[in-house]
């Protein structure tokens, strides 16, 4: 053959990445930059309101329950442990372990939202009753629209898991996920000391 030469031998590459050398990577930080800014600004918007209220919450108002919240908040933390797991089987490429992980992560999200319905009662406040309940609740809503969508897409691929087509570089988007999961349940944290926790101490 005349007109080609070799110029790189790429048989030696992997054909599955982690990390930064992943463009999945890349679109889940940008996710979590995008929908971390709308998080800090409803958190800014928390207490910009504080500040044109003598009482927080208003006279006639009920702090808000802590019970659910707090159990919300632990749940979220400890269930890093199994997404952790889910990660570190992914790179490994070992798809039983990461089925399973994803099957326990799954059912905890399933949960978590359901803490998250309890804690908008928790509020013991409606969103239309004045400014301190509609800033509570839009910092709660932000984040369970996040929660929602991580839940549908946890079980969508969890069930991809169990396809008969799944390809080794699908195992990827297992660690993409666990970093998504990452920071949605710990931004959660501080969200929850401000919504929950700070009207005892404000």
């Amino acid at each position: 053959m005349t007109g080609f030469r070799i110029v790189a031998n790429v048989t030696e590459l992997p054909t599955t990445t982690f990390g930064h050398r992943s463009p999945m990577w890349w679109g889940t930080i940008g996710f979590i930059v995008i929908e971390g800014s709308t998080l800090f600004i409803c958190a800014i918007s928390y207490f910009y309101l504080r500040r044109n209220f003598l009482n927080w919450p208003p006279e006639g108002v009920f702090r808000p329950a802590l019970t659910v919240a707090t159990v919300q908040a632990a749940l979220m933390v400890l269930s890093n442990i199994p997404m952790a797991m889910v990660d570190r089987a992914a790179r490994r490429l070992d798809l039983r372990a990461v089925r399973v992980g994803m099957v326990v992560c799954t059912l905890l999200a399933l949960v978590m939202c359901v803490l998250r319905a309890l804690e908008f009662e928790a509020l013991n406040v409606r969103w239309d009753s004045n400014a301190y309940g509609t800033v509570a609740w839009a910092v709660l809503t932000a984040h369970a629209t996040l929660l929602l969508l991580e839940t549908l897409e946890s079980l969508v691929f969890t069930a991809l898991l169990f396809s008969p087509n799944l390809e080794q570089r699908d195992l990827a988007g297992a660690s993409d996920n666990a970093l998504y999961w990452y920071f949605l349940t710990l931004v959660w944290i501080p969200l929850y000391a401000i919504v929950f926790l700070s009207p005892y101490v404000m």
